[in-house]
């Protein structure tokens, strides 16, 4: 961390807060290079001592840092600098593709295939009953070996014949699109959450980090809907991006 001292400068006498200069610094050398991704820092502790920072302006500029995506703290490791997040641009692709696109090494674990009594939510999506029959999907995706989103997908039972084998080993759309589904439109939302327990352990999380969230209903060319997903993202890895045309 010697290199690292030599390149950030506290400026006491400043109106900027000591915690956003030092973040601001890091960040900095972040973006830029000198610190790679995978690069481990001090503790905080060691850290406040070296810059002469009090144990909560350090600990309140690496939180800074984190909640922006650029460090992820683990047990066991300490803190890091992340891995380049994904960026995803918001259109009618799967991420699968997205990622295989980028010649970012997609691997799916399927955590479930069954079908099951749609509720009230998934029955207004899908234009079902109530209690109807749909095939219920659950994945953990991963990119270049890294989890990065756990995904939950709905569809009309009977649409398609869809086994764990074959959703491991390409996408759902993809999949769909061979059996024949001619996949025209989509509506989607894009929100954030905190992670559950249960999600921040499949997605190597901290308990309660914020996700990044998207429900999308997708249509074929009759406009009638095929597939509801709801899929929960790592903030700390992944973004989306949109172009915003004047009208």
């Amino acid at each position: 961390m010697e290199s690292i001292a030599k390149l950030i400068t506290i400026d006491r006498s400043s109106p900027v807060p000591l915690y956003f200069q030092f973040a601001q610094q890091l960040q900095q050398l972040i973006e830029s290079g000198v610190l790679p991704p995978g690069t481990r820092l001090s503790n905080e502790i060691a850290l406040a001592d070296q810059f002469g920072l009090s144990r909560p302006t350090m600990r309140q500029a690496m939180q800074h840092l984190v909640d922006k995506g650029l460090l992820a703290r683990k047990r066991g490791v300490g803190t890091q600098v992340v891995t380049n997040r994904i960026r995803r641009h918001v259109e009618f692709s799967s991420l699968y593709e997205d990622l295989e696109r980028d010649d970012r090494h997609p691997r799916t674990t399927v955590l479930s295939v069954a079908t099951r009594p749609a509720d009230a939510e998934v029955a207004a999506a899908l234009r079902l009953d109530e209690g109807a029959d749909v095939l219920a999907v659950e994945r953990l995706r991963f990119a270049d070996d890294q989890p990065i989103a756990l995904m939950r997908n709905h569809l009309p039972a009977g649409l398609v014949a869809v086994t764990a084998e074959a959703l491991a080993e390409g996408g759902l759309y993809q999949l769909l699109r061979g059996s024949g589904v001619d996949l025209r439109s989509a509506r989607q939302a894009i929100g954030a959450r905190r992670a559950t327990a249960a999600e921040a352990k499949l997605l190597d999380e901290t308990r309660g980090a914020t996700l990044l969230t998207m429900t999308r209903t997708a249509y074929d060319d009759a406009g009638t809907p095929v597939e509801y997903g709801t899929h929960v993202y790592r903030a700390s890895r992944y973004s989306f991006e949109m172009t915003v045309a004047a009208r």
